[in-house]
């Protein structure tokens, strides 16, 4: 968008008027910025809180109905809520894993429920199987030091 172009009044007074208006103009300005930055940071707070009310939400019907569950959160909304770990178990061995979302070569609009299928037990792939995983749940932090993709 182009400046405004004010011309320049011909008598003092009008000149100081418009000086005083253009002043008055850059400090409204300078607090409606200050205002739009404040909402913003107000507003990513509630998404993220929003995000975590969502993942703790889908844990707690994982816990009760036992399966995956559609819809689930999609990666990115796991992350931001602050939820980056995945703790899945493998169906045929039953070990137990922790997923870094972060890292997945996934779009971050994947939802996590669709990992189900995509994700394998590395253990039981070194013996020339590839039997799907169990997602348990959401987690904040890896409980386990041994991290699968």
């Amino acid at each position: 968008m182009a400046p405004k172009h004010h011309p320049t009044p011909l008598s003092g007074g009008d000149r100081k008027a418009l000086s005083k208006e253009l002043g008055r103009s850059r400090a409204v300005t300078t607090i409606l910025a200050a205002q739009s930055a404040e909402a913003r940071a107000k507003g990513e707070a509630l998404i993220r809180t929003a995000d975590k009310l969502l993942c703790e939400s889908w844990n707690e019907r994982m816990w009760s109905d036992g399966e995956p569950i559609d819809p689930s959160p999609t990666i990115d909304q796991a992350i931001n809520g602050g939820y980056s770990w995945l703790q899945i178990e493998c169906s045929r061995c039953k070990a137990a894993r922790d997923v870094d979302m972060a890292t997945l070569r996934h779009p971050p609009t994947t939802f996590v429920h669709d990992l189900a299928s995509r994700l394998r037990c590395s253990k039981c792939a070194k013996a020339g199987r590839r039997p799907t995983t169990t997602l348990l749940q959401l987690a904040q932090r890896a409980r386990h030091p041994d991290q699968e993709t």
